[in-house]
């Protein structure tokens, strides 16, 4: 008889999307089990309150210690940046573009938005982020997954939305990118672009099995950057971006925090072996630290 795992991840169809694509790299490295995805609502899924920060794991990562799951499928950038002891992060399948984009209202121009242009986005780091670069702008805190927010800028209810590039590559929808960001101004949000397959810890066969979709430049890339963050003690509410690129045996990390108001920022890069991602990206965060990092910050998270 066929053995037959569950994997648990949310109902949006971005994460749909992005677990049958894992399922599909699961059934080709082992076809004789048979792998179906389990949709579990999360928190962040059932309140969609502004100004709040998201959990979009919680309930996920309660079934799989519950074992009410064998494996979990979540966007990498959304894990906490430390797991509960009971989980592990055992792969991570090859990155996509790990950018930002423009989605501009009808009639409105990405690369040339209007004075005082109203950009919608939840994200603290691309709010400060649009501000560096056009102080002028009005950034709008919108909900929703991307077709609702693609479809508040079509509207015209906001003149442009900032997503994912990789999000809408996904879902099909990468022709609707009117505007690329540049790392150079827009780094990404630590492990933007990547999934995230978590096991129990004492797991052995699931931890193996996920494992065998792992692509190692991109997992040391992600665990460099999620270093990174935890070394600033950082989460979604911190205006923090990060990336890091492997060439050969050479992991290159750059990482930067900025004030919410975008006027302020402290940047940095480091290089290190792909065999010690972790503590690259420990070490950029408290080179960061000591060049005046945790003073951008509101003194409630310093």
């Amino acid at each position: 008889m066929t053995e037959r795992l569950r994997v648990g991840t949310r109902r949006s169809p971005l994460a749909r999307a992005q677990t049958d694509l894992v399922l599909r790299q699961l059934a080709r490295a082992d076809p004789y089990r048979s792998f179906v995805a389990t949709p579990i609502d999360t928190s962040g899924d059932r309140d969609r309150a502004l100004g709040g920060s998201p959990d979009f794991t919680d309930a996920i990562d309660r079934a799989l210690v519950r074992g009410e799951i064998d494996l979990a499928v979540h966007s990498a950038k959304d894990l906490p940046v430390t797991l509960d002891p009971a989980l592990a992060l055992v792969a991570c399948p090859r990155r996509a573009d790990p950018r930002d984009c423009l989605v501009a209202a009808p009639g409105v121009r990405a690369s040339a938005l209007p004075r005082a242009a109203r950009v919608g986005s939840s994200s603290r780091r691309r709010r400060a982020q649009l501000l560096r670069t056009r102080p002028d702008l009005e950034v709008v805190e919108v909900r929703g997954n991307v077709d609702t927010r693609i479809a508040l800028a079509r509207s015209g209810s906001v003149d442009a939305v900032i997503l994912a590039v990789a999000g809408l590559a996904r879902l099909g929808r990468r022709s609707e990118t009117e505007l690329l960001l540049p790392t150079s101004r827009f780094l990404p949000a630590p492990a933007q672009g990547a999934l995230g397959i978590v096991a129990r810890s004492a797991d052995r066969g699931a931890r193996a099995l996920g494992r065998r979709v792992d692509h190692p430049a991109t997992r040391a890339s992600v665990t460099a950057e999620r270093s990174f963050a935890a070394a600033l003690g950082a989460d979604c509410d911190v205006p923090l971006g990060a990336l890091a690129s492997a060439h050969g045996t050479t992991l290159r990390l750059e990482g930067e925090v900025l004030s919410p108001d975008g006027r302020r920022s402290v940047r940095s890069r480091l290089t290190g072996s792909t065999s010690r991602p972790a503590a690259l990206g420990a070490r950029l965060g408290r080179t960061l630290a000591d060049r005046g990092a945790y003073d951008l910050l509101p003194k409630a998270r310093r």
